[in-house]
């Protein structure tokens, strides 16, 4: 009974709407309503109030859906952890990983562990460096392939690749490089690579122009046709290098080593550990560690 007026909560949380949130769990408004109602009886606690015609979260009641989201998540994976360690090769993954890695890296990867493992229950969640590192710290990823984890993050680095960040930009725009008029091509806010960006460029001391385009892809398109200069993960751009429609100018402090991290939680499943070993087939460094490897920043 406990764990479905959570989960009434987090869909409250997450959706916004009651019904939504019934929507989302397959019951009535009304039943969304009494769960958290129950929930704001039992912590004698005001968790959601009115807004408009629907509800909202009240300060309170953000606050402890944040910690039982985290419940829950680790509820879900200790059941999952234990059925994969009586079948690893039968148990369930969620990846998480960002923009650059979940479209340049993990296919490929992806695509050979689901040949060997065809029974697992493999999920994969692409978002940026702040979502990412989210899901695992809420146990709603088993395994997170980015950059350097944060400080904040309770988390096991158990492999690394190389990996590094070139200033690109297509060849007439690279010929006629000039610190002060040449435009930057910047990510979305929540971009590891877009902070890593600015701190560069800052650290110049000059104020170039700066075009915000969003998503990685749309940034790598706009160096392609020549919009201006961007930082990205040479693994983003490798067949355009090789094609000659991008190449790499040559700035101060460049490349950037910024490795591939596969991060996971305290308690990584059996499961979880068949990809990691997976990964260091593939040519991953192996760590089994609690501190991030060397290597730079968090960044993507």
């Amino acid at each position: 009974m406990t764990q479905s007026r959570w989960r009434s909560l987090v869909a409250l949380a997450d959706t916004g709407s009651v019904r939504a949130a019934a929507n989302r769990l397959t019951v009535t408004e009304s039943a969304v309503s009494a769960a958290v109602s129950a929930l704001a009886r039992e912590l004698k606690v005001p968790l959601v109030e009115p807004a408009g015609r629907g509800l909202r979260l009240t300060p309170s009641g953000v606050v402890y859906a944040r910690y039982v989201r985290s419940v829950l998540g680790l509820l879900d994976e200790a059941a999952a952890a234990a059925a994969g360690e009586l079948d690893p090769e039968r148990g369930r993954l969620r990846l998480a990983a960002v923009t650059t890695a979940g479209d340049h890296v993990l296919p490929t990867l992806l695509a050979a562990f689901r040949r060997r493992y065809p029974a697992i229950d493999l999920g994969l969640e692409v978002a940026p460096s702040a979502e990412v590192w989210d899901l695992l710290a809420a146990h709603e990823a088993d395994l997170v392939i980015a950059g350097r984890p944060p400080a904040e993050v309770e988390a096991r680095v158990l492999a690394t690749r190389d990996n590094e960040l070139v200033v690109a930009a297509a060849p007439d725009v690279a010929a006629r490089f000039d610190w002060t008029i040449t435009p930057w091509l910047l990510r979305e806010q929540g971009s590891g690579t877009r902070t890593t960006l600015e701190t560069y460029v800052a650290a110049r001391e000059v104020s170039p122009p700066r075009l915000v385009l969003g998503s990685n892809g749309a940034v790598i398109a706009g160096a392609v046709a020549g919009l201006g200069a961007t930082l990205v993960s040479r693994d983003a751009i490798a067949d355009l290098l090789e094609a000659g429609k991008l190449v790499v100018v040559d700035v101060p402090e460049t490349p950037l080593p910024r490795p591939w991290h596969a991060v996971t939680g305290s308690h990584p499943s059996a499961t979880t550990r068949l990809f990691v070993q997976h990964l260091v087939t593939a040519g991953w460094q192996h760590h089994d560690g609690d501190q991030p490897a060397d290597g730079g920043d968090r960044v993507r």
